[in-house]
């Protein structure tokens, strides 16, 4: 075959025909050329960290060990620069990855695809041209054109290739996810898009939790949602767990992938069940973007292209199978399952999602290496998008040392010295009922209310009581003279309710001595009301009444100093 395009596909094909005879797993993912990329940067990190450096490293020495890696797995002459002293165990943590995400290279497939080719049908494939089709040296090839990286005119188009890419890439580890549910990678590029509130911190925390069980990221997330929802007193998570505080934000990361798996398993038709899934993830991929929106338009191009594309897969295999007659299925159900319609259900369509995702895998590697790997990466989830070798790193404990980023450092610096807008209330005529704006203290003072009175006024200069009245001054032959010239002196003379002077008075004057307590109330609340109005109201002498020293004789005013009917209410309503 002349064609690098049609070599690959076969070898991948046979691959997948044959896989359950060398592979304990038949929904055994692929990795393409920049998920081996981004791959073999996470185990160079990893080994980085393990000798007390830094998890990170310098995209030069990523690109002269990718290089290296690719001649030895394909065992092909070392190039002539030396070897980087950590090779070994670079090899080592990116052979562990692939396994414990149940994924494979495109070199691990051309390996195990020289053992399982049929010798008088598949032909052999050259080491040469794979080489050359990994390291992006090939310039032609049969792929479809929008897969093919082309030099951008303008960075508005940069930006939106960039964002389609990323978009096609979410929209494939979803559907990894529902194959291969140990994809670590596929999980890392879904777990926060669309957002979820689940950053670098949540996702480290995930990958710990992993670590300590032994088990995958995928299952971790789901085994702590299961034990949430349905464990009881003795099986839920303990209250110190780190993952309690995203349980909103897993649990909604599991329904939805189990929304997906309802799909799956409840459409017979591949072609139906695939557009159902790719219409799932677009909606929550465009929820909270306008129709304007860059990534809104990403999304609906990509799922238009994905359903075409699922349709075409169906109508090829079911041509395949009715010319061969047999239906090889990557999920065999086994004879005695309990459920064997369940077990066959979905099985189709998987194939289908196998054979979609084996063609990503074939796309040409990405032409710059420093866009792939760097944390310039487009926005998916609302926030800024990082790389996988930020989110894979373990964020730091800030101890306020360190300076932020110049980024954050210019924001807040910009935003301390914006103007700060108030907002203008209209003030009405009640503005005394307004919480910032008291009454001063002088003024509460002056006009307490009835209900409370003050506890702190200075008490007032005490005033003699008197309870007897000399019988020479209430004789009937002295006239009642006032003592004051005030309007209200004449308006308690001329008032037919004022006190008179007459005969009577002096017995009223000798009653009064007899009663005690009835009478004393009454003339302490009427002196109360005495004096000027603008002052406060004078503390009740709850004292005995002073009886009057012999020889003194008492003022015809005080005596008669009297309020008119409810004139004390009325006072006591109009000081309010």
């Amino acid at each position: 075959m002349g064609h690098l395009g049609d070599r690959l596909k076969l070898m991948v094909k046979t691959f997948r025909r044959e896989s359950h005879r060398v592979l304990d797993s038949e929904r055994t993912t692929i990795h393409g050329a920049d998920g081996m990329l981004m791959l073999l940067q996470l185990a160079m990190a990893e080994v980085n960290k393990q000798h007390g450096r830094e998890f990170k490293v310098d995209l030069s020495d990523v690109l002269m060990v990718w290089k290296y890696l690719l001649l030895d797995k394909l065992h092909l002459p070392p190039p002539s620069s030396a070897r980087l002293e950590n090779y070994d165990l670079i090899r080592e943590a990116y052979e562990s990855f692939l396994k414990r995400s149940n994924t494979v290279d495109l070199v691990d497939v051309f390996s195990m695809y020289k053992q399982l080719r049929i010798l008088h049908v598949d032909p052999e494939e050259p080491v040469s041209p794979l080489f050359e089709f990994l390291s992006g040296k090939m310039e032609s090839m049969d792929l479809p054109e929008s897969s093919v990286p082309s030099t951008p005119s303008s960075k508005a188009r940069t930006c939106s290739s960039q964002l389609k890419v990323a978009m096609r890439r979410v929209y494939c580890s979803y559907l990894s996810l529902l194959v291969n549910s140990k994809n670590d990678l596929a999980l890392a590029l879904t777990l926060d898009v669309p957002s979820r509130s689940l950053g670098q911190q949540a996702f480290t925390d995930i990958k710990h939790a992993g670590h300590n069980s032994t088990m995958s990221l995928f299952l971790a997330v789901t085994s702590f949602v299961r034990a949430i929802q349905l464990g009881g007193k003795g099986y839920a998570p303990a209250e110190s767990d780190p993952l309690r505080k995203y349980v909103k934000g897993l649990s909604d990361f599991v329904q939805f992938l189990d929304n997906l798996e309802e799909i799956l398993g409840e459409t017979p038709d591949p072609s139906v069940c695939g557009g159902r899934l790719v219409m799932a993830i677009r909606s929550a991929l465009v929820k909270g973007h306008s129709s304007a929106d860059q990534v809104h338009t990403a999304a609906e191009e990509t799922a238009k292209e994905l359903k075409e594309r699922i349709s075409q897969l169906h109508q090829v295999q079911k041509q395949t199978a009715n010319e061969r007659g047999t239906q090889i299925s990557p999920a065999r159900p086994k004879a005695h399952a309990v459920n064997h319609a369940t077990a066959y259900g979905g099985r189709d369509t998987v194939k289908v999602l196998m054979a979609l995702l084996d063609g990503e895998a074939l796309n040409p590697p990405c032409q710059n290496k420093a866009e792939l790997l760097s944390e310039d990466q487009p926005v998916l989830n609302g926030t800024e998008g990082t790389c996988i070798l930020t989110l894979f790193r373990s964020p730091e404990v800030t101890t306020g040392s360190s300076p932020e980023p110049l980024r954050n450092r210019v924001q807040s610096r910009a935003d301390l010295l914006k103007p700060k807008v108030r907002d203008r209330v209209v003030r009405s005529q009640f503005a005394c009922t307004y919480r910032d704006e008291e009454l001063p203290l002088n003024r509460v003072l002056e006009f307490p209310s009835t209900s409370q009175l003050p506890t702190c006024v200075h008490p007032a200069p005490k005033t003699q009581t008197t309870t007897a009245v000399d019988e020479e001054d209430c004789s009937p032959d002295s006239p009642a003279k006032p003592t004051s010239k005030s309007p209200g002196a004449a308006l308690r003379q001329k008032s037919g309710n004022a006190q008179n002077t007459g005969a009577g008075h002096g017995k009223r004057t000798s009653h009064i001595r007899v009663q005690s307590n009835g009478n004393k109330r009454k003339q302490v609340d009427s002196e109360q009301y005495e004096g000027s109005e603008n002052e406060p109201p004078e503390k009740k002498q709850m004292s005995k009444m002073s009886v009057k020293p012999p020889g003194r004789r008492v003022s015809k005013a005080s005596s008669k100093k009297k309020l008119i009917a409810g004139q004390g209410k009325l006072t006591s309503f109009f000081r309010v």
